[in-house]
């Protein structure tokens, strides 16, 4: 006789050919959820109530306002997602939350340093800037139902991706910050394309990468232990490459070009599986940037100031923020001076280049582990999602995606840290920045869409008992 239980009875294997049917839970997941989520909401209010008592500035009651609103819009996502996506993964959201609140409790401590309120205040428009992320968050969760439909419109994607490079290398529009030509003003807006252009990226490598990964992992001679490519097949790196140095050449900005090259290695890394692509794109890279470096002077002079920050030479005009951020963090020490003692303000752009020098400070070595281990345990969840993914595209694109945000945050923390020269990039979720919020928001998004399809499985599994392939399937 059949038994309808909600998960295999323990003992029912002895009944041969008897048939069990298991009943899935939708809920669950959400229902892990919302905890943590709530865990979250909290850390945040004790982080901005714990700066404006260690600065003892008087109340903010707008600001507390603002982060009511922002807290009842995470429990809008967390009700859409059991409706749109109950099966997404129970995490992303969570970590995203907590990266974004200490980011605005820390942008609000800078903000109390230089006497700003109100819209002047970095920390009421970063505010303003989550709410319209995490609105848009919910759209592209709305819209794309179906992760895979997303494959049909690669190129698309690779053209978008394009506009977004040329935008800011246009005269008019294009806005030179800090020496480096990142930014697109329209009117009293400015963004930053290549945050929006790196999603783009992602979508076209993850569908054209489905459809050659043949050629490019099959064929070519083997050479001390690696096969090597094909010269007709080396088109795609070699372009990639070439868009990446005219990045660096015209944009000024190493950071970006190293960002858009290493999404590319990592995922045909992932796509063939040879290690042959990521030496070649490697010395290419390293090559290119050297190259640069002797015949760019921007570029040379970050060079210079990265290996000796100290020298007098450097610290008036190239090392000065770099230098100001290394005293903030041994400042800090291990457990740091704690939130609103310390005076991050002097550094230079403290609320967004160097936001982990700021917290460096005031939460020490233990804090900015507790802060790299969520970054790391963002990461950790978009592979989980890509390795358990059921299509090619999928895996692709949440790999992609996932090494796209480990790659940003390492050449953000590795300037930062004078492990490798200083660049424009933005940590993600932490730095003050709409473009930066948007477009990471926009991953969480897709890697809830994506996490949502890995898991979604039948209502009602209909299998025999004796271990063999589920014989009906009801309610996929």
């Amino acid at each position: 006789m059949p038994r309808s239980t909600e998960t295999p009875a323990r003992g029912v294997s002895a009944l041969t050919g008897a048939i069990v049917v298991r009943l899935r839970k939708p809920a669950r997941l959400r229902n892990l959820e919302a905890p943590f989520l709530l865990g979250a909401i909290l850390v945040v209010a004790a982080a901005v109530a714990l700066v404006e008592l260690g600065t003892g500035a008087p109340f903010d009651p707008s600001l507390s306002w603002q982060l009511l609103g922002l807290g009842g819009l995470v429990v809008v996502v967390h009700v859409v997602l059991r409706v749109v996506a109950p099966e997404a993964d129970p995490f992303v959201v969570p970590i995203a939350v907590l990266l974004g609140g200490i980011g605005i409790a820390q942008i609000h401590r800078i903000d109390i340093a230089e006497g700003l309120t109100g819209w002047d205040a970095a920390a009421t428009r970063q505010v303003v800037w989550t709410a319209i992320a995490i609105v848009l968050a919910i759209a592209t969760l709305i819209v794309v139902r179906n992760h895979r439909t997303l494959s049909r419109y690669r190129y698309l994607a690779m053209l978008v991706a394009l506009i977004l490079l040329v935008l800011p290398m246009l005269p008019g529009i294009g806005k030179e910050v800090n020496g480096a030509r990142l930014w697109v003003e329209v009117g009293p807006m400015s963004f930053q394309p290549g945050e929006f252009a790196k999603v783009a990226l992602a979508v076209f490598f993850a569908g054209y990468l489905v459809t050659a990964r043949d050629s490019l992992s099959m064929v070519g001679r083997r050479f001390l232990g690696m096969r090597l490519p094909r010269a007709r097949d080396l088109g795609p790196i070699l372009i990639v490459f070439a868009a990446s140095m005219l990045v660096l050449v015209v944009q000024r900005d190493l950071g970006t070009a190293l960002l858009y090259f290493g999404l590319f290695l990592g995922m045909l890394y992932v796509a063939t599986g040879r290690l042959s692509w990521v030496v070649l794109g490697v010395v290419l890279f390293v090559g290119g940037a050297l190259v640069a470096s002797r015949l760019l002077p921007y570029v040379g002079n970050r060079f210079a100031a990265w290996l000796d920050p100290f020298n007098p030479d450097f610290i008036e005009g190239q090392s000065y923020q770099l230098v100001q951020g290394l005293y903030g963090f041994a400042a800090g020490g291990t457990f740091g001076t704690g939130l609103g003692r310390g005076r991050p303000d002097i550094t230079p752009l403290a609320g967004s280049d160097f936001i982990m020098a700021s917290l460096g400070e005031e939460l020490g070595l233990v804090g900015l582990f507790a802060i790299l281990a969520l970054l790391l345990l963002f990461v950790g969840r978009a592979f989980r999602i890509g390795f358990s993914g059921g299509d090619d595209f999928g895996r692709l694109l949440a790999v992609g995606l996932g090494f796209a945000f480990a790659l940003q945050v390492f050449v953000v923390v590795g300037g930062v840290t004078r492990v490798i020269p200083l660049t424009g990039l933005t940590t993600p979720f932490l730095a003050a920045g709409g473009s930066s919020l948007v477009a990471n928001w926009i991953i969480v998004a897709l890697l809830l869409r994506l996490s949502d399809g890995v898991r979604r499985g039948p209502r009602i599994v209909i299998e025999s008992a004796t271990g063999d392939q589920p014989r009906l399937v009801v309610g996929a």
